[in-house]
């Protein structure tokens, strides 16, 4: 499949212009953004965030509470980070897919995979839009999101299909960039996301559009309240917030009841902003 450049984001709003699409070219942007920066997407992941975006999906792979044996799948999968980490938790004796929109991302993790370690190998990587998965009503152990759900078109629709897919008691997490909230570090964080990390992005793989995208969207994106509420409204209780890297990076979790009438509805704070 041929890279195509990203589109250019067109004006949003009366005279402004912005780093982010219309909502009507979201979604064809958000693709063509991702076929392009892929074969430097693992790279620049590593550098902009000093490599600790791994013990990011650490934190949420074991938020899936996934038993050996499990089922699981992970949308907006990229080249498959988050997706092995699942694979790591299930075993050989369990099943992950990593589904992506972007064919040069799927087509990276294929060969990730064909290069790990042997627990990772039960991994299978699916063409698939969020928005319209193409796996039946509650097939998964847990269904996870990494640094995806903000880029999708309809995000509440995004999450409706993500509690679909799950199976009654299983778990829905998301680890997502959310704004910190300590005044001094929210400065220091602005400071360098739309600064710095647009330039090292751009410089390394040619696509600051991209590198320029990322900081607007999670400006733009949901607070912690109010992303636990749409999971509320897609159907998942007991919702639980872990924040990391001073709460620069956020986890949401939450269980799909079993019966309709099931649960906690009240989002409780798992962690703290110090977590690293």
């Amino acid at each position: 499949m041929a890279v195509e450049a990203p589109l250019e984001p067109e004006t949003v709003g009366a005279g402004k212009s912005s780093a982010l699409p219309t909502p009507e070219k979201k979604h064809e942007y958000v693709r063509a953004m991702f076929d392009a920066i892929a074969p430097r997407y693992d790279l620049l992941n590593s550098v902009l965030s000093a490599r600790m975006h791994h013990q990011w999906r650490r934190v949420a792979a074991s938020e899936a509470c996934l038993a050996p044996g499990g089922t699981a799948l992970d949308v907006c999968t990229g080249t498959g980070d988050l997706a092995f980490e699942l694979a790591r938790r299930v075993g050989k004796a369990g099943a992950v897919i990593g589904s992506d929109f972007s064919a040069p991302m799927l087509s990276l993790g294929e060969k990730k995979r064909s290069k790990s370690r042997s627990e990772t190998s039960s991994v299978r990587f699916a063409l698939a839009d969020t928005q319209s998965l193409p796996f039946p009503s509650s097939t998964f152990d847990a269904v996870t999101v990494g640094f995806g759900i903000r880029n999708v078109a309809d995000i509440p629709l995004g999450l409706r299909e993500m509690a679909r897919v799950t199976r009654p008691g299983g778990r829905v997490v998301l680890l997502e960039f959310n704004q910190p909230q300590n005044p001094l570090f929210a400065a220091l964080y602005r400071s360098y996301s739309f600064h710095l990390l647009p330039f090292f992005g751009g410089l390394v793989s040619g696509r600051r559009a991209a590198y320029e995208y990322l900081p607007s969207s999670v400006a733009a994106f949901y607070s912690r309240e109010a992303l636990s509420a749409l999971l509320q409204d897609a159907g998942l209780r007991d919702i639980r917030i872990t924040e990391l890297a001073f709460g620069a990076v956020v986890v949401h979790s939450g269980v799909k009841p079993l019966t309709s009438g099931d649960a906690d509805i009240r989002p409780t704070e798992a962690g703290n902003g110090n977590r690293a």
